[in-house]
C-alpha cells in the first residue's frame, strides 16, 4: 500500500491513521516497526517540515532515516526514476519522495517494492491533508459539518488534497479565490462526488460561516517567477483581523507553512489566539509515525 494521494485511500483508512495517531498522543500505542526498517527520504524539491517530521517519526519509531537530494543521485545525470525506485526498494522498507512532478511519484511508485509516500508534488500533499484534518477534529471535536475555508491560491497542491480529505470526513469546503484563477477542475470535480464544494470570488461571501480559515502562500514552488503577479492577483484575500471577521465568531485559522507574515496572512492573525498553525505544525511528526505504522501494519 501506497500513501500517493488522498484519493488512493478510503475514509475508513484515513479513520485508521486517525486512530493510530490517537493511541501516540495518549501514550497507549502497542504498534511498532522493525527496529532495522529504514525509511529513506528522496527529495527534489526543499522541505523543512515534511522532512523532518518523517526522519524524526522514524527515529521516534525506533528505526533510521535517510536523506538523499535527488540532484546528488544519479537521477541527475539521467538514470531512469523506475531504475533508481528498484534500487531504493532493495536498501529500504519505506520511501517518502517529494517530486516536481506527480507523474514522476507515480512512476516511482509503480517500480518501488516498498511502500511510497507523496511528500508533496505539483498536484499533492496527502500527509499535509491528513494532518490539517486530524487536527481540526482535536480542535472542534468533530469533522462532519464543519466548514472550511481555503483563501488565495486554491488551484495548488494543498487545496487539492485538502478538498478531498475534508469531504471525505464529511466537512464542507468554500474555494475562495480570484475568477480568472479557478481551482483544479479534477480535483474539484472529484470532491463535489464525495461532498459539498463551493467555490467563491468574493471574501467576506466565501468566509461567511466558516468555521476554519485556511490560507497558504500566495507563490507556491515552482512559480517563483511569477511572484509579484501572484502577489497582486491574490493580495484582497489576505487573512487579517478584518477578513477573519467576516468568518464565524469562533473561527480558527490554519496554514501549513512557510508563511509569509504580511502576504497571505498577518503577524496578527497566525501568532493570535485563534491560529491552529502550530498544533498543525507539531501535529504533523504524530501523523508521519501514524501513517508509517499504518503502512507497515497494511505491508506485513
Amino acid at each position: 500500500m501506497n500513501l500517493l494521494g488522498v484519493d488512493d485511500i478510503s475514509k475508513e483508512q484515513i479513520e485508521g491513521i486517525f486512530q493510530i495517531a490517537e493511541e501516540l498522543s495518549q501514550g497507549k500505542c502497542t504498534r511498532s516497526i522493525n527496529e532495522s526498517a529504514v525509511l529513506a527520504l528522496l527529495f527534489e524539491k526543499p522541505s523543512t517540515r515534511t522532512r523532518m517530521s518523517f526522519e524524526a517519526a522514524m527515529e521516534k519509531l525506533g528505526g533510521s532515516a535517510v536523506y538523499i537530494d535527488a540532484k546528488s543521485t544519479q537521477m541527475a545525470r539521467g538514470e531512469p526514476l523506475e531504475d533508481t525506485a528498484r534500487v531504493m526498494s532493495f536498501y529500504s522498507d519505506f520511501i517518502v519522495v517529494r517530486m516536481n512532478h506527480h507523474e514522476d511519484v507515480l512512476k516511482f511508485a509503480s517500480s518501488a517494492s516498498v511502500p511510497v509516500i507523496n511528500g508533496l508534488s505539483d498536484m499533492a500533499h496527502p500527509s499535509q491533508a491528513l494532518t490539517d484534518m486530524y487536527t481540526i477534529g482535536i480542535a472542534k471535536k468533530r469533522v462532519k459539518g464543519i466548514r472550511i475555508a481555503f483563501t488565495g491560491d486554491i488551484a495548488q497542491n494543498t487545496a487539492n488534497s485538502l478538498i478531498l480529505a475534508a469531504t471525505k470526513l464529511g466537512a464542507q469546503v468554500a474555494l475562495i479565490g480570484p475568477k480568472n484563477y479557478p481551482p483544479n477542475s479534477k480535483y474539484l470535480i472529484r470532491a463535489r462526488e464525495y461532498g459539498v464544494v463551493d467555490v467563491y470570488d468574493d471574501l467576506k461571501e466565501g468566509l461567511a460561516n466558516a468555521d476554519i480559515v485556511y490560507t497558504d502562500t500566495f507563490v507556491s514552488m515552482g512559480f517563483e517567477d511569477e511572484a509579484e503577479k501572484r502577489r497582486k492577483m491574490f493580495a484582497p484575500y489576505q487573512i487579517n483581523a478584518e477578513t477573519l471577521a467576516y468568518a464565524s465568531s469562533g473561527a480558527q485559522v490554519m496554514h501549513p507553512l512557510p508563511a509569509f507574515r504580511g502576504e497571505e496572512i498577518t503577524a496578527d492573525v497566525i501568532d493570535g489566539p485563534r491560529s491552529l498553525v502550530w498544533e498543525q505544525a507539531k501535529n504533523k511528526l504524530l501523523l508521519a509515525q501514524a501513517i508509517i505504522l499504518y503502512l507497515s501494519e497494511k505491508r506485513a
